[in-house]
């Protein structure tokens, strides 16, 4: 089982590295996946972001497409586009993988795998996933 702390981690860099270990064979749980990081100033963010959940004026916003705004859900979907999602190895590849808000007490006293240093890097200009997930409207 391998457990990686998404704090002031490159979102995509992360879930790379966490789809690589759950293609292996291994469980895979994120925890704090609030505070990975997208690069980018807030509005390039957003902008990528709606883009991305298809909120640009597709559908009837009555009926659907209904995408999740929670961070935690954001980040397996991420984790679930580095997979080889159509076989039936990237699905179970997906199942392995588990994502949290904040640490869970069950994983509070465990030890977080170190991730290799291109995952985490410092940004000039940069926004946590939370706090665009929370400008997209989710509440937590």
């Amino acid at each position: 089982m391998v457990i990686l702390n998404a704090e002031k981690m490159v979102l995509g860099r992360l879930a790379s590295f966490a789809a690589k270990k759950a293609l292996a064979g291994e469980q895979v749980t994120i925890v704090n996946s609030e505070k990975a990081v997208i690069s980018g100033s807030r509005d390039d963010a957003m902008a990528k972001m709606k883009i991305r959940l298809g909120i640009r004026g597709k559908g009837n916003p009555e009926k659907g497409p209904k995408y999740s705004r929670m961070p935690d859900k954001v980040f397996r979907k991420a984790v679930r586009g580095m997979l080889p999602w159509k076989s039936s190895r990237g699905k179970e590849a997906y199942r392995r993988v588990h994502v949290y808000i904040g640490i869970p007490q069950e994983l509070a006293g465990k030890a977080f795998e170190k991730m290799p240093e291109n995952t985490s890097k410092e940004f000039r200009r940069s926004v946590e996933l939370g706090a665009l997930c929370r400008l997209l409207g989710a509440k937590w």
